[in-house]
């Protein structure tokens, strides 16, 4: 839920002790109301408030809100329990949690506050385990009384209570998570021989013979290791939620992750599905000077959080407001990639969040910070608070965005886009302990591949999670060598139902366990796809030798290679060699599409060279058609539609403005001459449209 207080959620994070000095408070927040800020978000760190056991100081944080409170914006505490006391690391000494090595972590300074108490590990994680009932004990304490103490503040707006969704892969190998892994696995297996037969170990006499697996590799204890790790942080999210809720019902709790989803899901548990559905407000952390500028990125950094929101509200919780020095994302980088953001790339960043269906905008940081390696990132606003170029135009968002004008703008949301790409947990994390120490990274790659190669084609692709597959009647399924016979079983009945399935090589290859199918495809998918395997090859270093002809299209491959004969299915390309490479077939009332190799590793290996013409072949082929058709490929469309207003979204990433023609579906509404949303003052009389550089233009529909 977004709180109706505010109509459009726009500020900053404001104030990680010691950061900004506090002689400048009052000033800062005078400014920030002024220029229409209305939302700070302050990292309350459990080191820096509870000083000793039970002695809590309060006084900057209660100023916090009190400024709030005067200058008309409202506070969002996020909550830091892994920011420990150096007390607790004493005290708790034999809770600290452990990595892989067995090396212990322990209390540094942090990188993005120059405070003490985080551990030297990141990832979200503190020094100590949670699994240990003494630290949850002194942890929920101190959540009990941040929250008694802030609920009824007229400043409050609610908590963030998992900052940044994600865990370091090498932890939490103590003593006290081995237990809970234990508590885990017997739950999941209920004896021991069962487990033993599960992961192919005979010689467990006790449970206590069981140990976490170190090494990682395609075997089921690793599948069970990452499962429990993802189930065991995921809990304790959910444990702070509710140690919350048990004295404040009222304000709104949100959390945000990294946009980490694809790459990072399995190793790291960026699962911004599960964390979307434990809060009332998600939200993501994108900053293109780590990222990178390229259109794509900043579009998968929103659009992977609309699909995991599931229709909740979500907010660009993190947003890049100024440059970044010396970190090694940027390092050798062009300075206009996002190291020094001009305000047009502020302008860009922002409504490119908003066209794909962000509802608030947050600056990482107000000001930069003054200590540690951090120094001078970020911030809109100068060194010493005052206003810059970019201020001014993060100031001219946030008065437009909370314009009563534009409030039917906001109610609207983008529609459901043309096809999805299938997101699968269980492929991920299988391919991780298959390839996490090879170069070559075929997963992250065909999943970017396909997005790519369908976004720059005009198409609007959406994320699709296995369970919400039944929102959809077309889906793209990149790389997919693995998954569950449940989940199989769900596929095949989706298409039977009427959907259309485009598959790359190998569906299904390993099942259950990671176990290999001697029939493939695997699981009953033969018959799915009216085609069996001829043979394979796993060579994806490679992989860029594959070359396919589909219905005289010449086609790049990449990742894998599988062909095929023929059982009930159509014939629609082969290999160079003459190898049969992709098969047609009809299944029920569905259809399905199997091709034999990753193009879309090739489109992303070639930043969109090879299989351009491809990814639009595949449109043509599921007679499915663009929303949005426009002349010029360099401005990307998206449509939102709502109950007091339609809008077409025109962004134009470029530094020179773009002129297009546009051409819109049947029932997604008509262009007829108005007032422009955006730019202020900007009319549309009918016509080729030209889109100013590095903006957008919203335009309503009729």
């Amino acid at each position: 839920m977004l709180r109706n207080d505010i109509q459009f959620p726009y500020g900053a994070v404001y104030f990680r002790k010691s950061n900004p000095p506090n002689e400048d408070w009052e000033r800062d927040y005078a400014t920030a109301g002024e220029d229409g800020l209305n939302i700070f978000r302050h990292w309350f760190m459990w080191g820096a408030i509870e000083v000793a056991p039970g002695v809590y100081d309060w006084d900057d944080y209660d100023r916090q809100l009190d400024l709030a409170a005067k200058n008309g914006i409202k506070t969002v505490i996020a909550e830091l329990i892994h920011a420990v006391p150096d007390w607790a690391v004493r005290k708790f000494s034999h809770a600290l949690q452990v990595a892989a090595d067995g090396t212990k972590l322990g209390s540094y300074m942090g990188v993005s506050s120059a405070t003490g108490g985080f551990s030297n590990n990141g990832g979200g994680a503190g020094a100590l385990t949670l699994n240990c009932p003494e630290v949850k004990e002194a942890a929920g304490q101190f959540l009990t009384a941040l929250a008694t103490r802030y609920k009824d503040h007229p400043a409050i707006y609610g908590y963030d209570v998992w900052n940044e969704c994600n865990y370091s892969a090498d932890v939490d190998y103590s003593s006290y998570a081995k237990a809970a892994f234990r508590k885990w696995l017997e739950k999941r297996y209920g004896t021991l021989s069962a487990l033993a037969k599960a992961w192919h170990r005979y010689s467990y006499a006790e449970w206590q013979d069981i140990e976490p697996p170190v090494h990682m590799a395609p075997y089921p204890e690793c599948i069970d290791w990452l499962q429990f790790k993802r189930d065991n942080f995921y809990g304790q999210m959910q444990w702070r939620i509710d140690t919350i809720r048990a004295i404040d019902r009222k304000n709104v709790i949100a959390a945000h992750g990294i946009s980490g989803a694809i790459p990072n899901m399995a190793a790291n548990g960026c699962d911004d599905w599960l964390a979307a559905s434990k809060v009332d407000i998600y939200g993501f952390t994108w900053i293109q000077a780590r990222k990178g500028t390229e259109p794509w990125k900043t579009w998968y950094g929103v659009d992977i959080n609309r699909a995991a929101a599931r229709g909740k509200p979500f907010w660009h919780a993190e947003r890049q407001g100024g440059p970044l020095w010396l970190q090694p994302q940027v390092i050798g980088r062009d300075k206009e990639d996002g190291r020094v953001a001009e305000p047009e790339d502020i302008r860009l960043w922002s409504m490119t969040s908003l066209a794909g269906g962000a509802r608030g905008v947050l600056n990482l940081r107000w000001r930069p910070l003054l200590d540690g390696p951090l120094f001078g990132a970020f911030g809109s606003y100068g060194m010493d608070g005052a206003r810059t170029p970019r201020s001014e135009i993060a100031s001219q968002m946030a008065k437009w965005a909370n314009d009563p004008a534009q409030a039917a703008l906001w109610e609207a949301k983008p529609v459901r886009g043309e096809v999805g790409i299938l997101v699968v947990p269980e492929t991920q994390q299988f391919d991780y302990l298959l390839n996490h120490d090879r170069k070559e990274k075929p997963y992250p790659e065909a999943m970017w591949g396909a997005y790519r190669g369908f976004l720059e084609n005009g198409v609007q692709p959406d994320w699709v999670h296995i369970d919400d597959i039944g929102d959809y009647d077309l889906l793209y399924f990149p790389y997919p060598i693995m998954f569950t016979a449940e989940q199989a079983r769900h596929l095949k009945a989706w298409v039977e139902k009427g959907g259309i399935l485009i598959a790359e090589a190998c569906p299904g290859y390993f099942g259950d366990r990671g176990h290999v199918g001697q029939i493939q495809p695997n699981m009953g998918l033969d018959q799915v796809f009216g085609a069996r395997e001829e043979e394979v090859e796993f060579m994806p270093d490679i992989g860029d030798r594959i070359r396919l002809e589909l219905e005289g299209l010449a086609v790049d491959g990449g990742g894998l290679l599988q062909s095929y004969k023929l059982a009930g299915g159509k014939a629609l390309g082969r290999f160079d060699d003459g190898r049969l490479a992709v098969v047609e077939n009809s299944f029920g009332r569905g259809r399905t599409l199997l091709i034999g190799t990753n193009p879309s590793v090739a489109y992303y290996r070639t930043e969109g060279k090879a299989n351009r013409a491809f990814f639009e072949e595949l449109m043509n082929w599921s007679g499915r058609s663009r929303h949005v058709t426009l002349s010029n490929d360099a401005v990307f469309a998206r449509i939102h539609k709502g109950e007091k207003g339609s809008f077409l979204w025109l962004v134009n990433p470029t530094r020179r403005p773009q002129a297009t023609d546009v051409e819109l579906s049947d029932g997604l509404g008509t262009l007829t001459s108005a007032q422009a949303s955006w730019p202020a003052g900007w009319n549309y009389h009918g016509g080729q449209i030209e889109v100013p550089s590095r903006d957008v233009l919203i335009l309503p529909l009729s």
